[in-house]
Parts: structure tokens; C-alpha cells; sequence
């Protein structure tokens, strides 16, 4: 495995109700200047304990280098549901590695959305997510590539579903 450049890839569901309708190394360290729990601490976020898997998968897994009209909820509800995924992603890594100053940069997140096919915005709810982590680790490290899907139905029920690949410090 390269140890120089490492990613992690994780995967979070939030069941938040139901479906929706309608530089170099070491100049990228000084630029931060930040240790993210005591980020953490000041945006007052709280992190839940990383949670299990509820089937035969891997919470997380370590890599080489990867270059409301029908009843349903609403945009903000479910906006909300995606930041939750983005807390539990930042659990899983913290449990993972310990340290989350180790994450040297959100590369991607992709968000599948519990949605009916008349709903065209879940750009808006994966905001909930990738304003999480532009919030906790700042730009240039939070700032993300994304992508975000519509699908009739999830796991779980769940509202959301939030992937994502994080490039991590070696040790």
C-alpha cells in the first residue's frame, strides 16, 4: 500500500423520516492551523458514537490512492438528514483513525436521496452534508466534489445516503 497517500471510503444512512417529494504536505498543515476537535468544540457539534453496520458490509475501508407534496418530508428536514450522515461519516473517521487532523482532504461525497420523481432538488439536501464539512474542516480540506442522486427508495427507510472519499494523512 502507498502509505503517502491513503484514502477512506465510508458510506452513512440517516433514517430522518421518510422520502422526499417535489499543496505540498507540509505547507497544507501550516495553512490549517486548526486541531478539528477543538473545531468541533467551538461550532459546538458533538459527534455520535460511529455507528454499526446493519448488514454484511465494511463500515470502512482503507485504500491505495483513489485520484413536501405527497406527505413526505421537507427540503430542511431532509437537508438535515444529510448533515446527520456527513456527523456519522466524521464519527467513523474519528473512530477509524483516532484523530481527525489526520484527514487531509474530503475528496468526494455522493448523496442518494429517498425521493419521488417529481422532487428535483437534492442538490439542496445534500447541502446538509457538504456545509458540515466545509464548517468543520475548513477550505481548502471540506471543499469537496459531489454528486447527488434521486432514487425511489433506500435502505432502512432511510432518507439519505451519503458515501464518501477521504484522502488521509499518511502516519
Amino acid at each position: 500500500m502507498n502509505t503517502a497517500c491513503r484514502s477512506l471510503l465510508t458510506r452513512q444512512t440517516a433514517s430522518i423520516g421518510n422520502r422526499l417529494t417535489s499543496t505540498a504536505k507540509t505547507s497544507h498543515i501550516q495553512l490549517r492551523k486548526v486541531h478539528i476537535e477543538r473545531r468541533l468544540e467551538e461550532l459546538k457539534i458533538e459527534l455520535p458514537t460511529a455507528p454499526s453496520p446493519k448488514a454484511n458490509y465494511n463500515q470502512v475501508c482503507r485504500t491505495g490512492m483513489v485520484g413536501p407534496d405527497d406527505g413526505g418530508m421537507t427540503v430542511e428536514a431532509a437537508n438535515e438528514a444529510a448533515r446527520v450522515c456527513g456527523l456519522n461519516i466524521l464519527a467513523t473517521l474519528k473512530s477509524e483513525l483516532g484523530d481527525l487532523d489526520r484527514v487531509e482532504q474530503i475528496v468526494k461525497v455522493f448523496g442518494i436521496v429517498n425521493s419521488h420523481s417529481n422532487f428535483k432538488h437534492q442538490h439542496l439536501v445534500m447541502n446538509g452534508c457538504s456545509d458540515l464539512m466545509v464548517g468543520v474542516f475548513d477550505k481548502p480540506v471540506g471543499y469537496h466534489a459531489r454528486s447527488a442522486i434521486g432514487v425511489n427508495t433506500l435502505p432502512l427507510d432511510a432518507a439519505v445516503e451519503v458515501e464518501a472519499i477521504v484522502k488521509i494523512k499518511s502516519e
